[in-house]
């Protein structure tokens, strides 16, 4: 099991095959942070079988279940005036939109700042 304070594995952000396997190692650690937190097996079974993720134009949605875990930005760009870089990870503001502010990056190897309910607040 991965821990989120240990360092992950390097991704290249200019790869795309890297990205998306940056992605996929984010849904493996909001796996692993439920597990962590439950020791419920039917749970943790149906809270992994809802992990997917869905492309659109600018971000990749993340969601489980029927809700919004949160977005990653597909490129570099401008949210509200605040410019993203590729990977920025974003609370969901709604189904269909990131909130303002990034919360963390995919590329990065800190990987703490989220939980398995989603990006965490700004402090």
């Amino acid at each position: 099991m991965l821990s989120k304070n240990n360092k992950s594995q390097k991704f290249d952000s200019n790869s795309p095959s890297d990205f998306w396997k940056a992605i996929d190692s984010l849904k493996e650690n909001i796996k692993a942070d439920y597990s962590r937190w439950t020791d419920w097996d039917e749970g943790i079974e149906r809270f992994n079988a809802g992990i997917k993720h869905k492309i659109g134009k600018k971000y990749t949605k993340i969601i489980q279940g029927n809700s919004v875990w949160g977005f990653i930005a597909n490129g570099d760009g401008v949210l509200k005036g605040i410019p993203y870089q590729k990977g920025d990870v974003f609370k969901a503001a709604g189904w269909a939109s990131p909130a303002k502010w990034q919360r963390g990056n995919i590329f990065d190897g800190n990987q703490n700042y989220f939980r398995w309910t989603g990006p965490d607040y700004l402090i």
